[in-house]
């Protein structure tokens, strides 16, 4: 896609035609910048009257541990900013781990359980970190690992400072769906946009599948897709052909 704006509307075409043909789709949430300019093209056409989450579902990919839901750096508070409370979402159900539990491996235990009684996520939106990480499975994460906590890396937590204003700030430990979590789901669609993510794209979409690079764990899946702008396509061997495939992809296909 061009510009970051055309990745929003597109994805924002394939969540719109899901919810539409299926008004009770689960939906699996993002966070970070790259998914906040769709959930703003969502939350205009719920404005404009042309879609509904009424008798949608959402999870989220991954939850601060210590964090309250109303921490303003909470991801529950996150995805209530910037599309749930934008939208109409009956009240409970957008659902996160629960990072404040007493007991967190049995929070774990029960994110899992709840995904799977919504009858799974029909799509998962993903952003991917600079170190090639989805959700919070930081490299090496095991390629079959179930929603757990994950110890963040450093870098990680320097990217994620600027949210905090100070790297004290941030904590060390999250909840997180699992790779093999993601894996399940019936759509899976990555957004990277910007410079910064030329080279995890390129290493997750063209690298071998390895756990250094857990975003290439998406290489397995049926029904992944992966959509860019100009900027993070920079690094990508076979973007002509990619290109290419996308102005002759015939009407009977799925538009992502």
């Amino acid at each position: 896609m061009p510009t970051a704006d055309d990745v929003a509307e597109l994805v924002a075409d394939a969540i719109q035609s899901l919810v539409t043909r299926k008004p009770t789709a689960v939906l699996g949430v993002a966070t970070g910048s790259s998914p906040v300019p769709t959930y703003a093209a969502l939350a205009a056409r719920y404005r404009r009257g042309l879609l509904s989450f009424a008798d949608a579902r959402a999870f989220l990919l991954d939850e601060y541990i210590g964090l309250p839901a109303g921490h303003p750096q909470s991801y529950r508070a996150f995805i209530e900013d910037n599309f749930a409370a934008l939208v109409d979402f009956p009240e409970g159900a957008v659902c996160g781990p629960d990072g404040m539990a007493s007991d967190i491996e049995a929070a774990c235990h029960d994110y899992e359980v709840a995904i799977a009684d919504s009858g799974g996520i029909d799509l998962q939106l993903l952003g991917i970190g600079s170190d090639g990480h989805v959700g919070f499975n930081e490299p090496i994460s095991s390629l079959a690992s179930r929603t757990r906590v994950k110890s963040l890396t450093e870098q990680t937590r320097l990217d994620n400072a600027r949210f905090f204003g100070d790297l004290d700030d941030v904590p060390h430990h999250v909840i997180t769906q699992g790779i093999g979590t993601i894996l399940e789901s019936r759509h899976v669609v990555l957004i990277a946009t910007g410079r910064s993510k030329a080279s995890p794209v390129a290493r997750a979409v063209e690298g071998p599948l390895a756990a250094i690079v857990p975003a290439s764990a998406l290489q397995l899946h049926p029904h992944a897709t992966v959509v860019v702008d100009e900027e993070a396509a920079e690094d990508l061997t076979l973007v002509e052909y990619y290109r290419g495939t996308w102005a002759n992809k015939p009407p009977w296909q799925r538009s992502i």
